[in-house]
């Protein structure tokens, strides 16, 4: 029986440069068909670019490419603009440092810049971002958490994460169908290593809700509408019991957690095909709503939200950034990710982290609510990335 010690999995950090487009040209699907060409931005971390444990690499599984695939049979002129870099959290995605953009200092900014040259033809943006702020900032190599460091993150990570979501808003037109994501919840999978397992799979599920929680007040204060990963990884149902072979009788939430990531056999909690895809049917069938008669595009930005007792904490400041706050889109040709030709795949730069906890308890129980966004921080871990444009 392998002991939550082992279920932290490494960190490596990868730098690398996109392809991308050279600015100003058309592509000759958009020399061809232009008026009829439309565009999906994909935004985020090694959730968005398909990360498999059992090859080490980032994958075309991902759900934005399972979701880009449902799109385009809807509207086949779609194109895929996937930005999405492994290691990014939600500092780097606005600043930059973690993934290479050329023409662009950061996700963000080719992310807005890609929407400014296509102005009113950006008919979705995605984004699942978050996970990365407190694994690369406040986990010790021993597997510890900095309290007074989660107090900073989290609340850090929410105003970020706001002016991620708001300055995307702002950006995007009435055609723009804007969805951000809840986090599953992988620390369930303790719930194989017998009672104290078991209690420690319970201690996590309030936590990894109030994340969850915090992170919808923020996508819907801004005006995006949320993909409840979490609602469809049943995260929250120990009532239910399933049959899971060689394990008996055990809760929906743990079967389903089993089954859709990695978090049961290789203790990597990386969501595997079959999870990708039901994370895009979770994306779709958001989509599938707003563009039903009446669904109209993403709702008005709202006044954030003040979290109860045990919430995540929301963003103090307005949801729209102001002046200096992030990157303006450029009236300069955008940079779009170009084929893969294999010469994206990213090298290590060696500097592993091991974020296992030091007991069958997980690293988030009994830390205090400073915690909570720790939770939906923890679901995914850093690893490598690739990006392309898919026609």
């Amino acid at each position: 029986m392998r002991s939550l010690q082992r279920f932290g999995p490494r960190l490596a950090i990868s730098a690398m440069t996109i392809v991308l487009s050279t600015p100003g040209l058309a592509t000759a699907d958009e020399a061809t068909d232009g008026k009829d060409t439309t565009y999906y931005i994909s935004l985020g971390d090694s959730l968005t670019t398909g990360y498999q444990p059992d090859v080490d690499k980032d994958t075309d599984v991902a759900y934005t490419d399972q979701l880009y695939a449902q799109l385009k049979q809807r509207i086949p002129g779609l194109k895929h603009i996937r930005l999405g870099c492994t290691a990014e959290t939600t500092e780097s995605l606005i600043n930059g440092g973690t993934c290479d953009y050329p023409n662009a200092k950061s996700q963000l900014d080719a992310a807005l810049k890609a929407m400014a040259q296509h102005k009113g033809k950006v008919a979705y943006v995605t984004l699942s971002v978050g996970a990365n702020d407190i694994l690369l900032n406040c986990v010790s190599p021993a597997g510890t958490l900095d309290r007074a460091c989660l107090n900073s993150k989290s609340q850090t990570m929410a105003k970020n994460l706001a002016q991620i979501a708001g300055t995307l808003r702002k950006a995007g037109t009435d055609n723009t169908q804007f969805v951000g994501s809840t986090y599953h919840n992988p620390f369930l999978a303790a719930w194989l290593q017998g009672a104290a397992g078991q209690q420690a799979a319970k201690e996590s599920a309030p936590l990894v809700k109030a994340a969850n929680t915090g992170i919808t007040q923020v996508y819907k204060s801004t005006g995006f509408k949320v993909a409840d990963v979490a609602g469809a990884f049943s995260s929250d149902d120990f009532t239910t019991q399933v049959n899971v072979p060689g394990a008996g009788e055990v809760p929906a939430n743990v079967a389903k957690i089993c089954q859709l990531t990695w978090a049961c056999t290789k203790q990597d909690p990386h969501p595997n095909a079959d999870g990708h895809k039901v994370i895009a049917g979770t994306f779709a069938a958001v989509l599938a709503e707003s563009d039903a008669p009446g669904g109209g595009a993403s709702p008005t930005p709202s006044e954030p939200a003040t979290p109860g007792a045990g919430e995540s904490p929301a963003p103090s400041e307005s949801a729209t950034p102001g002046a200096g706050e992030s990157p303006a889109p450029s009236e300069s040709a955008t940079p779009e990710p170009g084929t893969d030709t294999g010469a994206n795949d990213p090298t290590s730069n060696g500097d592993l982290a091991e974020t296992g906890a030091s007991s069958s308890t997980p690293v988030l129980a009994g830390a205090g609510l400073a915690v909570a966004a720790a939770g939906a921080a923890a679901v995914y871990f850093a690893r490598r990335r690739r990006t392309s444009e898919e026609s």
